[in-house]
């Protein structure tokens, strides 16, 4: 396979490839990085068909299009073939980068559009990700996200039928904790540690998004779900997007279901637990 993408990078980019190693983070397809005879280098991920790296692609360049988020330049994409400019990164997330995040995002949510979705499905982790135009975030949430994915997982015999009726009762009752958003806002979809590329105390890029118009809120409770962001990362986004009351407390948790629901469709294991726990705390 290696050396079939070194021949598309000479097809594709005109430059001869010098030297190839192999990267971390591959668990939905294979990456490596490509040093070109110029000195500079791309990164190649690859899978078989049906990898959907067209998608990967195309939701990084409507992020470059679209917002001020940094992101790898996408040089070709197709289903099995993702090239991108490779992004030197020193160092990782530390309190200058969270404050660089803070600003990062909180401009990438003042992106809006007319209701939540998109305007095609999307991908998370390898996972179909519906995104119908819907006016309402609540029917979005508790349709697109909450009661899909525990059906997704359902269907994988990873999460329990009794769970699954729990959840839906939940579903029901959202309007208790959550309140329409003013507008939709842009999300990443997918903003955890893996993701995020540091250089020195900034956001270098940020990788893999799983986008689509939403309640911002549930970006900033995914990045709080496995460490990626803290208090210098909410005290810089607050300056500009100031936080409604109640979002740690109980919307945190609400939204952080769905991220626990794709890994228990994913790997199922101690999120089905996590997942009960919160289903339990709201009295479902």
């Amino acid at each position: 396979m290696p050396d079939q993408i070194e021949q598309a990078i000479v097809s594709l980019i005109g430059q001869k490839v010098v030297a190839s190693a192999p990267m971390g983070g591959g668990c939905i397809a294979n990456v490596r990085r490509f040093t070109l005879a110029d000195g500079g280098a791309v990164v190649a991920k690859s899978g078989a068909p049906g990898s959907n790296l067209a998608l990967e692609g195309a939701m990084l360049r409507y992020l470059a299009e679209h917002s001020t988020l940094p992101v790898p330049a996408v040089l070709h994409a197709e289903d099995t073939l993702l090239l991108m400019d490779h992004v030197e990164t020193v160092g990782s997330i530390d309190a200058a980068a969270e404050v660089d995040a803070g600003a990062l995002l909180a401009d990438l949510h003042d992106v809006s559009a007319d209701a939540f979705g998109f305007e095609h499905d999307t991908l998370i982790g390898g996972l179909h990700q519906p995104n119908p135009w819907t006016s309402s975030w609540l029917d979005f949430f508790r349709d697109q996200r909450l009661l899909y994915m525990a059906r997704e997982a359902l269907d994988a015999g990873r999460l329990p039928a009794q769970l699954v009726s729990r959840i839906e009762t939940l579903a029901g009752r959202l309007d208790r904790w959550i309140e329409e958003p003013a507008r939709p806002a842009l999300i990443h979809g997918d903003m955890w540690t893996g993701n995020v590329l540091c250089r020195r105390g900034r956001i270098a890029a940020v990788i893999d998004p799983a986008i689509y118009y939403a309640d911002a809120e549930i970006e900033l409770a995914f990045s709080t779900l496995f460490g990626t962001f803290g208090t210098p990362f909410f005290e810089s986004y607050q300056r500009h997007r100031p936080l409604k009351p109640g979002f740690f407390e109980q919307r945190r948790d609400l939204y952080n279901l769905y991220p626990l629901l794709v890994h228990v469709r994913l790997f199922g294991g101690h999120y089905v637990s996590s997942v009960e726990g919160i289903v339990k705390r709201f009295g479902a």
